[in-house]
């Protein structure tokens, strides 16, 4: 039940130009559409890109009841739903996530913001879209760099909570990869389940969401560190890769496991080194995130295929994590 007589649609430059048009034509005749589109790149999600959406929305006199769409990847989706949550103290939105990244993270769960200055995500709040509508078409035009960074969030779920799912991309990678859509449905639709009935147990992470941050505390660090020059997809997956080592020198995951990550992130194009880094670097930059804590920070571990578990450690400790992700000429 929709009241809204207008919806703005957020799009970036790239995805505009493949899809605005024919988004547009389908809410025409019910609505008066109008449309924000900025520079693609997270260098653009900031308060400045929101601050001219908002004026915008003010000058076409868009009220409570009315509605936003965001079209495009996480950094729209993002934007977009952090400016429905902050104008005029929080209007209805409509996820429509156009890569495979967005489609199984970033438009479920309800975590919206923007990055201030080199801080990724510092500024946020929780707002809920009212939809998310994915079309398995649109990851017909997404490059095999943009699939990649999907496909680490992808291991990623089924590595932290389901083992069937996990041995299920191990057998169907051929599907994926050749981007199948009845294998991309069955894909996406496991990994919306698992990451919402994660979030629905615990919607503002006080607890067993942080679970979903597997692979992600040494994965930002090297975001920030390469100056996101790598995508989110791939630290994503270099940070899985740290994280299992770990896993495995604490002796909760067996060899064969270890092995088994790496080989299925390689298979599904995502790195486990980095170039040009030190290991203090990566150690500093965790230790400024935002989930750090008198040098301590929560960090997820693996006990088994499908199934992680929450570990307060000291930074410190995450030095040979750090070292193992490096190559070998970096890392003294």
């Amino acid at each position: 039940s929709c009241t809204a007589t207008k919806i703005c649609i957020a799009s970036d430059s790239t995805v505009a130009a493949l899809y605005l048009q024919e988004v547009v034509s389908v809410l025409r005749p019910e609505y008066q559409v109008d449309s924000f589109v900025f520079h693609a790149g997270e260098e653009h999600k900031n308060l400045d890109t929101v601050r001219d959406f908002y004026r915008m929305l003010i000058e076409k006199h868009y009220s409570r009841k009315d509605l936003l769409l965001a079209l495009g990847g996480g950094v729209v989706g993002d934007l977009c739903g952090f400016t429905a949550a902050t104008y005029l103290r929080g209007i209805d939105f409509i996820q429509v996530p156009t890569t495979l990244l967005a489609q199984v993270d970033s438009s479920v769960g309800g975590k919206t913001g923007v990055d201030f200055e080199q801080f990724k995500n510092m500024v946020g709040a929780f707002h809920q879209p009212r939809l998310v509508y994915m079309n398995m078409q649109t990851l017909s035009t997404l490059n095999n760099e943009l699939f990649t960074c999907g496909m680490g969030e992808i291991l990623k779920s089924a590595l932290i909570y389901d083992a069937a799912f996990y041995q299920w991309l191990g057998e169907h990678r051929h599907e994926v990869l050749a981007r199948d859509h009845e294998a991309l449905a069955h894909m996406v639709r496991e990994c919306c389940r698992i990451k919402s009935e994660v979030v629905e147990s615990d919607p503002t992470e006080q607890g067993i969401r942080a679970i979903l941050n597997f692979g992600h505390t040494i994965g930002h660090a090297v975001e920030k560190l390469m100056h996101f020059t790598m995508l989110h997809g791939q630290c994503v997956g270099i940070g899985m890769a740290a994280a299992a080592w770990l896993s495995f020198q604490k002796g909760l995951l067996k060899d064969n496991e270890y092995q088994l990550i790496l080989e299925l992130n390689r298979y599904y194009g995502l790195p486990d080194h980095v170039e040009g880094l030190r290991t203090e670097d990566i150690l500093q930059a965790m230790a400024s995130d935002k989930k750090a804590s008198d040098g301590n920070t929560k960090f997820i571990l693996l006990d088994r295929i499908g199934h992680a578990v929450i570990e307060t450690l000291p930074i410190a400790s995450l030095k040979g994590a750090a070292e193992s992700i490096l190559k070998e000429e970096t890392a003294h």
